[in-house]
């Protein structure tokens, strides 16, 4: 347990707008990692190591992309206990994302809406920052997770794709292809069948490029929304299989408002993360690992705000799972309690 209890710490950013929080957040544990400072809210990591896609995992517990854009908090995040990290999305060029107020608390229903629209400051820098980081060398996973350009014209999206392939490959225990954010237009529909399938063609065939080049096979990711009805979940879970994609993320944030009607800010554009996403990304879950079949790895997340929660989407299907909206609700401690669980549900 961390030293400085959260239920301190969250009226006080509660207070705040919801991206001067974060800000204030990344930067403070930025400037704390690595130092004796760290002990104020470092956790002890949960052994509960387990192996997936060939690289073995310390615990089940990992960190959501999308918290750390750029990757200047590795090891800040690493502290909190979780086994593995995943950071980025990371784009070619830097962009500033959608204009502000784009970050949205729901607290009656433990969610966030957000629309910051991959705002990052690109691969250069990115990479610099995921150099700079203790984490891997502590026997941790880091996923570093890629994307596009919102100027890229959907159709020249496999580029930014492969550029960024390209550049976080040395640097990564696994690549994640983000293809799921409802905040950068037309991306999902990368999920479709032709897009999708010609999408994993070029990154399956660069991958096979670049383990030759750097003499280790990186596994690769794909990380899909939970707005999917079974077909189409079926046709990607066929196309995750044909081009021969390492493991799925399932799932990202949710466009549907039906769990949070009526409540403030419940009609502002963006993805929906937390509580209200939690059925539907066990639902795409357990879909997935019915058209999988066992052995191909499923990391689990959208609203884990307990460790019933973490274990149930293990029971759902997934072998690992992910934290990021429960992280801001519920505070650091929530990452040992989801590790102890599923150590403790076996």
């Amino acid at each position: 347990m961390s030293l400085l209890p959260y239920a301190l710490a969250r009226p006080f950013l509660f207070g705040l707008d919801p991206e001067t929080a974060h800000e204030l957040t990344m930067h403070s544990l930025a400037r704390l990692q690595g130092t004796p400072l760290e002990w104020a809210y470092c956790n002890g990591l949960v052994d509960d190591p387990v192996e997936l896609a060939g690289l073995k995992f310390p615990n089940r517990v990992g960190l959501a992309a999308g918290l750390d854009k750029n990757a200047r908090c590795i090891d800040g995040l690493g502290a909190l206990g979780f086994g593995f990290v995943e950071v980025g999305t990371v784009t070619p060029k830097g962009q500033p994302g959608n204009p502000k107020p784009r970050m949205f608390r729901l607290p009656a229903a433990n969610a966030l809406i957000n629309r910051l629209g991959f705002n990052n400051d690109g691969l250069d820098a990115f990479l610099a920052n995921v150099q700079r980081a203790n984490f891997r060398k502590k026997g941790r996973i880091l996923g570093l997770n890629i994307g596009k350009n919102a100027s890229t014209p959907i159709e020249n999206a496999t580029a930014d794709y492969l550029t960024c392939l390209d550049g976080v490959y040395p640097h990564a225990d696994y690549v994640t292809v983000n293809i799921s954010s409802p905040n950068t237009k037309n991306l999902r529909a990368l999920q479709s069948d032709e897009a999708l399938d010609a999408l994993l063609g070029a990154v399956a065939q660069r991958r096979q490029a670049l383990a030759r080049q750097h003499q280790r096979r990186v596994p690769v990711f794909v990380k899909i929304a939970p707005d999917l009805d079974e077909a189409q979940v079926d046709v990607i879970a066929a196309t995750l299989k044909r081009h021969a994609m390492d493991g799925v993320v399932a799932t990202n944030t949710t466009i549907s408002r039906d769990a949070v009607k009526g409540l403030p800010h419940a009609e502002e554009a963006g993805g929906l993360s937390g509580a209200p996403v939690f059925e539907a990304s066990n639902r795409v879950i357990a879909q997935l690992r019915a058209a999988l079949g066992k052995g191909f790895p499923i990391i689990g997340v959208g609203g884990v705000l307990s460790g019933a929660d973490a274990v149930a989407k293990v029971k759902a299907g997934a072998d690992v799972v992910q934290i990021y909206t429960g992280l801001i609700y519920k505070g650091p401690d929530l990452v040992r309690e989801a590790a102890l669980a599923i150590k403790n549900a076996r």
